[in-house]
């Protein structure tokens, strides 16, 4: 395997940092981490080191305008629900666990998914 980009590493600090302060929420991925509740992924780090974060149509929609964001884009398609979060966020712990605060919150009100019975 190649060696990540320092965005990546970087960022791969700041994601691990963010989700240690919400006490529900557990890193999942080892090569490509993320965070899912009831089935439902929610937040995620791309190869690229970009930040995604789930959020609903109106909270999205705040967002993106607020902070001259996009949707996420991660490997070659348009994540419709994940905002990236923009570079000179990252360091913001306060601006981001509120944001992933809001993107628990979302998911938690969706219908769980059916999990996969192992044969």
């Amino acid at each position: 395997m190649a060696t990540p980009p320092p965005k990546w590493q970087a960022n791969l600090k700041i994601y691990e940092e963010l989700i240690s302060l919400h006490p529900d929420i557990v890193r999942k991925g080892k090569a490509n981490p993320y965070t899912s509740l009831n089935g439902h992924m929610f937040s995620f780090l791309n190869k690229e080191g970009d930040l995604g974060i789930r959020l609903s149509k109106e909270d999205r929609e705040a967002f993106l305008k607020e902070h001259d964001a996009q949707l996420l884009v991660s490997y070659n398609t348009v994540m419709k629900e994940y905002v990236q979060i923009p570079d000179e966020m990252m360091g913001n712990m306060e601006a981001l666990l509120h944001y992933l605060n809001i993107s628990y919150d979302y998911v938690s009100s969706l219908k769980p998914k059916p999990t996969k019975k192992k044969k």
